[in-house]
């Protein structure tokens, strides 16, 4: 590798993390087109894979800095991921049978509807002392297999469709969805990111530079979320930008590729 391709790797790694640190899920919405975009990973598929390795090494450095804080609903984050990783698994033999542009493209426009939800629910205030019980059990279920099936179908770590599903399920405020989130995501991450590698789709030393670079964004981007935790409605705001405008550049990127 370059110099040049080693930096790019590094500072998109970085980007990774921070968006991981902040608000708990992005990651892979990052990572997908910036292996694709950036750091020059030909294949989508290939870019599938690297970027679950990475965001599922990343996403555990960020949880041990939210574990820390008490933030994390083990309970519900676990019921959660357990049924999300059945679905992850399935995800992800669909997911590379599918043509890669395309998948590109239907990814894209899933973050359109997940961020314009967001927004939808952005004074929600959520309820902080929510706990696993026989009302929610059945919601954090459905919601976790279903989050998980697109998770490894469109190879991400699933943070974006984590955090609102966990809100969903269970009334959680955002700031404690973003950190429970962030179980899920690893878990949901290392299911993917096995199938990918059983079928030689990571490139290991890019995925080692994205590790790298995302532990200092991860750092950055939990205490900078940690204030704006403090401003109702801030977090959703940001997180559904952030959405919004990587889907609209995944949108024009795939529609070029198809020949648009």
């Amino acid at each position: 590798m370059s110099l040049l391709a080693i930096l790019a790797a590094l500072a998109s790694g970085g980007l990774v993390g921070f968006a991981l640190g902040l608000v708990g899920g992005g990651g892979s919405i990052l990572a997908v087109p910036l292996l694709v975009y950036v750091a020059g990973v030909g294949s989508p598929h290939l870019a599938i894979g690297t970027g679950a390795v990475a965001v599922a090494a990343n996403a555990l450095t960020n949880l041990a800095v939210r574990a820390r804080s008490g933030l994390v609903k083990w309970p519900c984050a676990s019921v959660f991921a357990a049924f999300g990783v059945a679905g992850a698994l399935a995800g992800a033999y669909f997911g590379k049978r599918f043509d890669g542009d395309a998948l590109l493209a239907l990814f894209a426009l899933l973050m359109i509807v997940v961020a314009v939800l967001m927004l939808r629910k952005r004074h929600g205030a959520g309820e902080g002392t929510v706990r696993l019980g026989r009302e929610n059990f059945p919601k954090l279920a459905g919601f976790g297999l279903s989050a998980g099936v697109l998770s490894g179908f469109f190879g991400i770590g699933g943070g974006f469709l984590i955090v609102p599903g966990l809100m969903a399920a269970t009334g959680m405020p955002i700031v404690n969805a973003m950190a429970s989130s962030l179980f899920a995501v690893a878990a949901f991450g290392i299911s993917t990111a096995s199938s990918y590698a059983l079928s030689g789709l990571v490139d290991w030393p890019v995925a080692g530079l994205f590790i790298a670079g995302g532990i200092g964004g991860g750092v950055a981007g939990s205490w900078i979320g940690t204030r704006l935790a403090k401003r109702r409605g801030a977090l959703n705001i940001l997180f559904a930008a952030l959405i919004l405008a990587v889907a609209a550049y995944m949108l024009f990127e795939s529609w070029r590729a198809l020949g648009g």
